[in-house]
Parts: structure tokens; sequence; C-alpha cells
């Protein structure tokens, strides 16, 4: 049997940034968005993560996002359950993290859990790249 609620229920979409604050009039401003963390080296050490979730539909519930290593066998971090509500169309459902290693490369998988059932996943990859310095410019300062 299907949870009426729930399908009142759209994820419209997911944020991957380094911080999100609440502005003036109720606006949010979001820090360093990104899709893919690129770093010279692992372990990558991030002092805040935050997972952003847009909803649609009606309804109270309860969210938790579990970022699971990339063998999906472990969890790397898990959020504590958060209430949150729509009204009006739609409700943003932010998660913070602090101090989150990325030990190895490799695809994360960010789940997003509604109502304690798995409702979404999406994909952050950790990879490692060289980053190559700008050739000097032989132009007069």
């Amino acid at each position: 049997m299907a949870d009426t609620q729930n399908e009142k229920l759209e994820l419209a979409y997911t944020l991957f940034c380094d911080d999100v604050r609440l502005e003036i009039g109720n606006k949010l401003s979001y820090m360093g968005v990104f899709q893919t963390i690129i770093v010279p080296q692992v372990p990558v050490w991030l002092p805040k993560l935050a997972v952003v979730n847009h909803w649609r539909g009606d309804g109270a519930h309860l969210s938790e996002v579990t970022i699971l290593m990339p063998e999906r066998q472990q969890a790397l971090v898990v959020s504590q359950p958060a209430r949150f509500e729509i009204s009006h169309g739609s409700a943003d459902n932010i998660s913070f993290f602090v101090n989150v290693t990325f030990p190895v490369s490799g695809e994360y998988v960010v789940q997003t859990l509604v109502d304690s059932n798995l409702y979404d996943e999406r994909i952050l990859t950790v990879t490692e790249q060289q980053l190559i310095a700008p050739e000097e410019s032989e132009a007069v300062n």
C-alpha cells in the first residue's frame, strides 16, 4: 500500500555547498556550491558541508541524510533526523556536517531518507587532480 503522504512529495533539487546563510527577507544564500570535490590529494577534510534538499508538495515529514563510502557498505556521516513542513508549496531542508574527512577518491553516495524510507540518492565524486600552475605571463605589471 503506497504512502499517500509521500505521493504528494517531490524532491525538486539537491545542492552540495560549503555553507548556507539565512538573509533578510527569509532568503537563503548558498556559499561555495559544488558537484564534485577536486583536490590535489586525499584524504581531504572539509570544515563544513551542507546538503540542501528543496521539496515541493505538502505535509510534515522527517528527513535524514547519509553519505556512504564509495563501496556503499559504510556510512561516512549521518545527519540527525530533522522535521520539515511544507507550506505554501515548497520547503528547504538543510543538513549540515562539520569536520568531514573524505579518506579516498571515488563516488560517495548521498542518500536522503524521508520518514525512515530511502527517497533519493545522489553521487558526490571526490577526485584527485594535480593543479597546474598557470604559466608566467610576459606582461609588464
